[in-house]
């Protein structure tokens, strides 16, 4: 086995080097997850900016105009919430899968 630094850059962990992969497959697992949670607020904040540009047309006082900023308001929350619960639950099966790797490591030593 050999010292290898993976997820925290300052604790050096024992792995064997035939879960190296796997653990950099979760690795990238978690760098595409926050890419998407950052994709769920780029799209958030277009649709927050578009309605409230939406909002501010004073020339057209059209009705449905304003509930269509409205509605991307509405949308702009939604996209926000889902994008991080989303986040929030793959980061928990990660954890739990990191926990029993941890475990299955140290009932080995055993």
């Amino acid at each position: 086995m050999r010292k290898v630094k993976l997820h925290n850059p300052f604790k050096t962990r024992l792995i064997d080097e035939k879960l190296i992969r796997e653990h950099l497959a979760l690795e990238r697992t978690k760098l595409a997850n926050e890419r998407t949670l950052l994709s769920y607020i780029r799209a958030s904040i277009y649709l927050l900016i578009s309605g409230l540009a939406l909002l501010q047309i004073k020339e057209y006082q059209g009705i449905s105009l304003m509930w269509v900023g409205y509605l991307a308001l509405f949308i702009c929350l939604l996209f926000l919430l889902v994008g991080v619960s989303r986040y929030i639950a793959l980061e928990r099966k990660l954890m739990k899968l990191l926990r029993e790797d941890n475990d299955n490591d140290d009932s080995h030593k055993n």
